[in-house]
Order: structure tokens, then C-alpha cells, then sequence
């Protein structure tokens, strides 16, 4: 029996009430979404976090014995706090054709929007089923997802096709960046200021390792083109260093954390390589000369694949044939598309909102992509019967 039909304005403004900033649980929003999902006759799974606290959510409506297309999004936000709201940003707000309100551009407006098709869809004899894909962690390196893809194949199906409803205001993203982060850590021998040949400077090794970071950045920027970016280059940036005692102690440690924003087929980890090859060749023998017990520390700490997808791929034709456009788009932003894509679901990223207004203060999406996206799915719908 189908529940009552919800609309997506309606559903934003219940969505966005959950404050699932990343770093707090995202249950109570997974059990709304359970129970209207429930309502319409659906029954969905949870896969739980391994640390617990938060879930992701599968949900299939149609057949269960093909792969159909997933519709993906994650349901944490950004933090608000430092920034300046002119109203509760955990109470959707509509004004100058606009809401308002934390994740309704990245990206609540979208899981709206799947929401409330889940009626039509649930009234069709789809051919082709249709999952529903809810995440979480997504706006801290993607983390959240990876549980649940690990069950298809296993405990859930492998969807054929995946569209991943990040803000781009509806155009057809085939393409996009993607991060990955190292974490370093130099250890040397304290001394006394004045006595510094008999410390070694963890500070003065971090800086050399940093420098033959800019290098490399100079070569990626000759070597690892793809002009469909902005900018069109993989990029390498240091991105926090702390290190020191007092100005009249040398050096002990120093930490700094650098990230490449890289772009598809570019191979990170002979970046990885050659950062560990300078420390283990250049660096450490020096240091070891005075501290037997010095050390330099290379940790991968995330890695977010870059999305690529070619031209003649299924997905992207049904999205452009459900946008209503004839060209896709490359982005510098990082999405879970590639992840569904190398498990083996091929992917695209389609979504309402402006990614200009992801992560700020006042956060909204225009009432007109709302309507636009809940167009793109009921073509979906079509698609999917026919």
C-alpha cells in the first residue's frame, strides 16, 4: 500500500532540521528515512558504521533480481560554526525564491528530491530498479559510503548505473578531481639553541621535504594536464606544519600534512614513492650522521579517487538524455562517484544547487533546481518502466 505523497519542499525542511554535521550521528535522520520508506511499502537496510553512531541506508523499489540505478547521496553537512546566519541554519527558511537552511545545496535538497519521487516510483511496474543509496561521512574524505559498497555483491546488489546528486545544477559531470592526503611526521634530536650541531633541526628536513614537494608540483603542472579542469592540472599543497618547542630548543619534531588534488590517471602513488625515496635518501642519512634515532614518517591518510568516465558509457547517455543536454562537464571537487565507479557500478554526478553556495553561511538552493531534478527523476521513472 503506498504511503501519502510527500512534497520535496516538505521533506528538505524535515531533512534539514537533523543536524548531521559529520563529526555528530546521522541516526535519527537514517530512521526518518526508514519510516518513510516504510510508509510507502519499502523496506530498506542499514549498514552500520563500524564504530557505530551512524549508518548508511539501501533501498530497492522495482525488481530485486537485476541491477537497476542507484540514486547516491550523502546525509552530513559541514560544520556552521564561526560563520554568520541570518537565521537558524537547522530551519529550512524560504525567501527570494530560495531555501535556506545547512545541506540544502550540498546536498539534502537532492535527497529531497529522491524522497519525494519514491511514490511515483512505487506506483510504476518499473523494469528496472531503482535503489536509493544514503551515505555518511562524505564531507570528511568520502568514508562513509565504503561500507556499503563493500556489501554489493555480498548482502546488497551491485547497481548497474549510479547517479551521485552532488550540486551541479543539473548538468551531466563526467569528470573530477580527486584528493588524497599524507600526513608527516620528522623526528630529530633536541639541543640547546646555542649547541645546535649536536641537535638536529626537525624543522629544517621538513622544510627540504616540502621543497621537493614544490617540485613535484611544478612537474605536475607541465605533466599532468587535463584542460576540462579549472585549473587544468593535478595540484599539491601543504596544508597544516607545526613544529617546535621554544625558540631556544632545536627542533625535535615537526608535522605537516600536504594533499594533490589529482586528476584522472595520474599515478599517486609514484608521488608516494619519490616523497619516501628523497626522505629515505637524502634526509635520514644526514640526520642519522648526529641522531642514530632519527626518523621521518610518510602516512597515507585518505585517498579519494578521481572520476573519469568516457563519452560512449550507458550512464552518461541516459543522463544526458534525462537532463535534456548534449555535453558533459568536468569539476575540481571530489564526489563518491568514484568509488561506485571502481567497484564497478558505472557513475555520473547530477544533482540540484550551485556548488558556489556548498559549506557557507546562508547555504541555499533555488526553488527552480528543486524542480528541475524532481523533473530529471520523474524521467528516470520513465526510463525505468519502459
Amino acid at each position: 500500500m503506498n504511503g501519502p505523497t510527500t512534497t520535496p519542499e516538505d521533506l528538505l525542511a524535515q531533512l534539514v532540521a537533523f543536524d548531521t554535521t559529520s563529526h555528530k550521528s546521522n541516526l535519527a535522520l537514517i530512521a526518518f528515512v526508514e519510516d518513510y520508506l516504510r510508509g510507502q511499502g519499502i523496506v530498506s537496510t542499514r549498514i552500520p558504521a563500524p564504530e557505530g553512531g551512524k549508518a548508511c541506508l539501501f533501498a530497492t523499489i522495482g525488481p530485486d533480481d537485476i541491477a537497476g540505478v542507484a540514486l547516491s547521496g550523502h546525509t552530513d553537512v559541514v560544520p556552521v560554526d564561526g560563520q554568520a546566519w541570518d537565521s537558524d541554519p537547522f530551519v529550512l527558511r524560504c525567501a527570494d525564491d530560495r531555501y535556506y537552511g545547512r545541506g540544502t545545496a550540498d546536498m539534502k535538497g537532492f535527497l529531497a528530491c529522491v524522497l519525494a519521487s519514491v511514490p511515483d516510483y512505487k506506483a510504476r511496474k518499473l523494469k528496472t530498479p531503482i535503489h536509493i543509496a544514503f551515505s555518511y561521512d562524505e564531507e570528511i574524505g568520502c568514508l562513509g559510503v565504503r561500507p556499503m559498497i563493500a556489501e554489493f555483491g555480498q548482502s546488497l546488489p551491485l547497481p548497474r548505473l549510479t547517479i551521485v546528486g552532488e550540486p551541479t545544477s543539473m548538468m551531466v559531470v563526467d569528470a573530477h578531481k580527486g584528493p588524497v592526503r599524507w600526513n608527516v611526521e620528522v623526528t630529530g634530536r633536541a639541543a640547546h639553541s646555542s649547541m645546535s650541531h649536536i641537535g638536529v633541526n626537525a624543522i629544517r628536513y621538513a622544510t627540504r621535504l616540502i621543497a621537493e614537494l614544490e617540485r613535484i608540483e611544478a612537474e605536475m603542472k607541465v605533466i599532468a594536464r587535463n584542460d576540462r579542469f579549472e585549473p587544468p592540472y593535478a595540484t599539491l599543497q601543504v596544508t597544516k606544519i607545526d613544529g617546535g618547542t621554544a625558540t631556544n630548543i632545536v627542533p625535535v619534531t615537526c608535522r605537516f600534512g600536504f594533499d594533490v588534488r589529482s586528476v584522472p590517471g595520474l599515478d599517486v602513488d609514484a608521488i608516494e614513492r619519490r616523497v619516501k625515496t628523497y626522505a629515505e635518501t637524502v634526509c635520514l642519512p644526514e640526520m642519522r650522521l648526529i641522531a642514530p634515532e632519527a626518523d621521518i614518517s610518510i602516512v597515507r591518510a585518505n585517498n579519494v579517487p578521481p572520476f573519469g568516465v568516457g563519452g560512449e558509457s550507458e550512464v552518461v547517455a541516459l543522463a544526458l538524455k534525462l537532463a535534456g543536454q548534449n555535453k558533459t562537464h568536468a569539476v575540481s571537487y571530489a564526489t563518491e562517484a568514484g568509488l561506485f565507479q571502481e567497484a564497478g557500478s558505472q557513475s555520473i554526478v547530477c544533482g540540484p544547487g550551485d556548488i558556489a553556495q556548498a559549506h557557507t553561511a546562508n547555504e541555499w538552493i533555488a526553488i527552480s533546481e528543486i524542480a528541475k531534478c524532481m523533473g530529471f527523476l520523474k524521467r528516470l521513472g520513465d526510463w525505468a518502466e519502459a
